[in-house]
């Protein structure tokens, strides 16, 4: 079955991403900015920022692009030079200046929101109303609680699957992990470790239950950008008894269970299985080969949360890794999180109260 596919936002994830190996330090951008000095993508030259990596698509524009069965119809952006980068390159004419104008008119079946945070949520319920049967969007899901309920709600009803960030959780390796965790590989799952840092929440893919109450404690001042996320340790505990650790440092994820565990470093590193093992009576805990695919390419994480969206559509999917879902509990933990650490340590009971409360972010806006 094919797809008509579409994109909204032609920045750096929309379609900069790609093109800035070619272009170098990109002079694509004519739009006035409200606050041009937190966007962190001029401030740097691409090759400053990360080491050349695989010609792996990292766009959500070549993402979609890269797929046979969708096509690429439409673009919405405010900048006309991106607009034009984007018609020259992928060859499509329908560019528009107005999102809600091409969602109205192309009614695009797979949708890519890669604009500013504010706003993603309407456009997210927008892209529904007018037909989209699979979304993804970039990270952070939006800028509060009560947002990111409304961007679940709608497509939850509507059984469209939300994928909402590029981030290493849509890699395949993750189901390994948390197969190994299904089949009793490090027995009874006991705790999980990890960091909160920029929505990449690779703890919630491992929870079946719902978080019950944090503590937080150690934040650190907004930055001078603006940045008001949680910047500090905490725990959380689901209502099955699921004990979350988050501490500076962490690796990416660590699953602990009574007869081993399954870690995550971070940066892209390689998955470690460990297994208890009894000889001579004595249990000793050892590296065993990761039995499928590895976690050891920089990019493609685009690719793989719009895979996940496809292989819902297709019926080999319940939910994606990454899916709107996890990423909105992830949203408010961590919101509980600073308010716990901006009380002391308080215990703060979920699901909070206040829908309204969020984060602020100096990043992807």
């Amino acid at each position: 079955m094919g797809y008509r596919g579409a994109i909204i936002g032609l920045g750096w994830m929309g379609m900069l991403y790609d093109l800035a190996q070619r272009m170098g330090h990109w002079h694509v951008d004519d739009v006035d900015r409200p606050t041009p000095e937190l966007d962190v993508h001029r401030r740097f030259p691409y090759h400053l920022r990360h080491e050349p990596r695989s010609s792996v698509p990292t766009s959500y524009a070549e993402a979609l692009a890269d797929r046979p069965e969708i096509e690429l119809v439409a673009a919405a952006e405010r900048d006309p030079k991106r607009l034009a980068a984007f018609r020259q390159r992928y060859g499509v004419d329908a560019v528009y200046t107005d999102a809600r104008d091409m969602l109205e008119t192309q009614r695009p079946e797979i949708v890519a929101i890669a604009s500013n945070t504010k706003g993603r949520a309407a456009l997210t319920c927008l892209a529904v109303e007018c037909g989209a049967k699979g979304i993804v969007t970039e990270k952070p899901i939006a800028d509060t609680v009560e947002e990111a309920d409304r961007m679940v709600g709608a497509c939850a009803e509507a059984g469209v699957p939300l994928v909402c960030g590029a981030i290493s959780v849509n890699h395949p390796s993750f189901a390994t992990a948390r197969g190994l965790l299904a089949d009793g590989a490090i027995g009874e799952l006991v705790s999980i470790e990890s960091v909160v840092f920029a929505q990449h929440q690779n703890w919630a893919y491992f929870i079946d239950g719902q978080p019950a109450w944090v503590i937080g404690h150690g934040d650190e001042e907004a930055r001078e950008l603006g940045s008001g996320e949680f910047r500090g340790d905490g725990l959380m505990v689901t209502d099955d008894g699921l004990s979350v650790h988050f501490r500076k440092g962490a690796p990416a994820v660590r699953l602990t269970g009574t007869k081993g565990e399954i870690l995550h470093a971070g940066n892209y590193t390689p998955w470690q299985l460990f297994k208890d093992v009894e000889s001579d009576s004595r249990v000793s805990r050892i590296e065993w080969p990761w039995p499928g695919t590895q976690l050891d390419q920089i990019g493609g994480a685009a690719i793989d949360g719009l895979n996940d969206v496809m292989d819902f559509l297709a019926g080999k999917l319940d939910e994606p890794k990454n899916s709107g879902r996890r990423v909105a509990m992830a949203l408010e933990v961590e919101v509980a999180l600073k308010q716990s650490a901006g009380q002391g340590g308080r215990r703060v009971e979920l699901p909070l109260a206040d829908r309204s409360a969020g984060l602020a972010y100096d990043w992807h806006r």
